[in-house]
């Protein structure tokens, strides 16, 4: 259970982990934070959105946490926990913003202390631009948010981080297993941001924004993509993804060879059951 006198550290303190600050002292937490960027630490500090921060990781700052989140590329989260994860105090728990679980919760499981605990999470939350300066908690209003536990999770850890994805605003909490998780984001938000950027690299026209209509812009809002992050998740997460473009390109083809033969009903009945679908996000 997550009650107030949980002081809590965010550990990265890019636009993640700045909105989950932000959002956390909002309800009257103890937020601190540890990032490499003393400019991020300053900018956080300046606008009250931590108590207290460095970029240094000593046993007296880690140490004084009860729980720490985690908004660090997967390879940096890893190499952290292998580096400082003795700072940290004993039944501490840990959980992480990251967008890809199978093998990166397996990894931390297998590596840390015996008296810590680690949860994973995913609130499904974000913007096109990175970096503490644009972090803000309303990213999380109304959100999705994932916790992937696994048998060695219990069940107070769990609940703790559900707990934690409603303080920061998210609206609807859901439990997946990592695999699970992997596959349904592999479709639900590689694959689209995959389309996007094949979208936006498909074709060189000069002056396109002088050209294009909602539809386009909407489509690949999500192509300004930071493309160090990105390519690391598409990786992690290789074969789920593959599959997830799989079938897109299946249904892709469908579509044009309805179009090439002039197959009328097949087109009406994809874009009828596209529809039917689609409505569903509005209810």
């Amino acid at each position: 259970m997550l009650t107030k006198d949980k002081r809590i550290l965010i550990v990265g303190l890019g636009l993640m982990g700045g909105s989950y600050a932000e959002a956390l002292t909002a309800k009257g937490y103890d937020v601190g934070a540890v990032t490499r960027s003393k400019e991020s630490i300053d900018y956080a500090l300046s606008k009250g959105i931590i108590s207290c921060g460095t970029t240094s990781v000593t046993a007296e700052m880690i140490g004084g946490y009860d729980i720490l989140v985690f908004a660090l590329y997967p390879h940096i989260f890893l190499q952290w926990l292998t580096d400082y994860q003795q700072f940290i105090k004993p039944g501490a728990l840990l959980t992480d913003v990251t967008g890809v679980k199978s093998s990166l919760v397996e990894q931390v499981q297998r590596i840390l202390r015996p008296d810590l605990e680690f949860v994973g999470a995913h609130p499904m939350a974000g913007r096109e631009v990175y970096g503490v300066k644009n972090s803000t908690a309303a990213i999380f209003a109304g959100a999705n948010y994932i916790v992937t536990p696994t048998p060695s999770n219990t069940p107070d850890a769990i609940a703790t981080v559900e707990d934690i994805g409603r303080e920061i605003g998210c609206a609807r909490i859901s439990r997946l297993s990592p695999s699970e998780h992997d596959t349904m984001i592999g479709f639900l938000s590689q694959l689209t941001h995959c389309i996007a950027v094949a979208l936006m690299t498909g074709k060189d026209v000069e002056h396109m924004s002088a050209y294009t209509g909602d539809s386009f812009r909407d489509l690949t809002r999500i192509a300004r993509i930071n493309d160090e992050m990105w390519s690391e998740l598409f990786l992690i997460n290789r074969d789920a993804l593959l599959e997830q473009m799989d079938l897109f390109t299946g249904q892709m083809q469908i579509l044009r060879d309805a179009i090439a033969s002039g197959d009328t009903q097949t087109l009406r009945s994809m874009m009828r059951l596209s529809s039917e679908r689609r409505a569903l996000f509005d209810k």
